[in-house]
């Protein structure tokens, strides 16, 4: 079963990619958790990719893959040089505990609000988690949604290939 599961991940994440290949961060105007404005569409990485991870405090498996991916972040950013921003959807009630929680988790990602979820709408996001991988132009290169242990090794594998190109 656990076989299956990761295959439809990958054909999902393969699918996904074909249908984002090409497309523009859409332009919305958030927050980081010190308050400072940014603008999504201007996102960038001095040329090297961005992940993008949508994500909400009370999501499980949205904290499970949060949490996977900090403990390989440090030799992702060593061998690739790739980013991570993580967009909060909790609303402006639950907004306060996020910057908490990064800090209690020790996440080195740039962490953003979008209590409106107008990032997310403007994508077509059903659900969370939801990443987005960025290539080092600013073109989504793919996207998926939803987690299962392990999956970041596949992430990093694109984050490798875009690299390769």
């Amino acid at each position: 079963m656990k076989k299956v599961l990761k295959l439809m991940a990958i054909v999902a994440v393969i699918l996904t990619s074909a249908i984002a290949a090409q497309a523009q961060l859409p332009a919305v105007q958030l927050k980081n958790i010190n308050g400072k404005v940014v603008q999504t569409d201007q996102l960038s990485n001095d040329g090297k990719p961005i992940i993008v991870c949508m994500f909400a405090t009370w999501c499980k498996p949205c904290m499970r893959e949060l949490k996977a991916i900090h403990e390989v972040y440090p030799d992702w950013q060593d061998e690739t040089g790739v980013k991570l921003v993580a967009i909060s959807i909790d609303e402006a009630q639950n907004a306060s505990k996020v910057k908490p929680l990064a800090d209690s988790e020790g996440w080195e990602y740039e962490v953003l609000l979008d209590p409106n979820n107008d990032f997310g709408r403007s994508l077509g996001v059903q659900m969370i988690p939801h990443m987005l991988i960025i290539d080092g132009n600013g073109q989504i290169a793919a996207q998926h949604s939803g987690y299962t242990d392990g999956s970041e090794s596949e992430v990093i594998e694109q984050i490798r290939q875009l690299i390769a190109q």
